[in-house]
C-alpha cells in the first residue's frame, strides 16, 4: 500500500510540474540585425538620432508625437495603408549613439508581436565606417497555447527580422546615396 501511495504521489508531482511548465507561457524571442554603412558614425547618428523622424523606414508615411528625445516621449507611426504603431522612448543616450523604445499599441495583424522592446545603436566600424545594430525582444502575437500560424513564434521572428532588414538596408542606401 505504501509503494502504491508513493507511486501515486510521484505521478501527481510529475503532472503538476508539467502543467506548471506549460502554464509559464511562450518564451521571449530576440532578433538582432546589423548593417555596415560607408559613413562616419556621427553622420549616421545624425539621421537616426531624432526619435520623431522615421523617414528612413520605408513603410512609415508619417511620424508624430510630443516629447522630442526626452525619456517617455511618444510617437505614432502611420504606415502605408493607414495602420498605426504607438511607441514610447525608454532610454536615450546620445553619448553612445543609441536609444531604446517600446511599442505601446499595435494591431497584431500589422506586426504579430506583443510586449515589444527595441534598441537601435550606431557603432564605429572599420576604416571610419559605421555599424548600425537594431535589437528587439518580444513575445509572439498570440500569447496562449496553440497560436494560429500568423501569430506564432516563427511569424513574429520573421516579421521583426524582415522589418529590421528592410529598415537597415533603406538607411544604408539613404546615407550612402547622399554622399555622407
Amino acid at each position: 500500500m505504501r509503494d502504491l501511495l508513493l507511486g501515486g504521489l510521484a505521478a501527481l508531482s510529475a503532472m503538476v510540474l508539467a502543467a506548471g511548465a506549460e502554464a509559464h507561457g511562450p518564451p521571449r524571442k530576440k532578433v538582432e540585425e546589423r548593417v555596415d554603412i560607408n559613413a562616419p558614425p556621427e553622420k549616421v547618428w545624425g539621421v537616426l538620432s531624432n526619435f520623431h523622424d522615421m523617414s528612413w523606414l520605408p513603410p512609415v508615411e508619417k511620424t508624430e508625437g510630443p516629447g522630442g528625445n526626452a525619456v517617455d516621449a511618444t510617437r505614432r507611426l502611420t504606415l502605408t495603408g493607414g495602420a498605426t504603431v504607438d511607441e514610447v522612448l525608454h532610454k536615450y543616450e546620445p553619448e553612445t549613439m543609441s536609444y531604446s523604445y517600446r511599442i505601446t499599441a499595435v494591431d497584431v495583424k500589422v506586426l504579430p508581436v506583443t510586449n515589444y522592446a527595441s534598441t537601435i545603436a550606431v557603432e564605429p566600424g572599420t576604416g571610419g565606417k559605421s555599424v548600425v545594430v537594431w535589437r528587439g525582444a518580444f513575445y509572439r502575437g498570440y500569447p496562449n497555447n496553440d497560436p494560429p500560424p500568423e501569430l506564432n513564434d516563427d511569424a513574429a521572428i520573421k516579421a521583426v527580422t524582415g522589418l529590421y532588414r528592410m529598415g537597415l538596408d533603406a538607411l544604408k542606401a539613404k546615407i550612402e546615396r547622399s554622399g555622407s
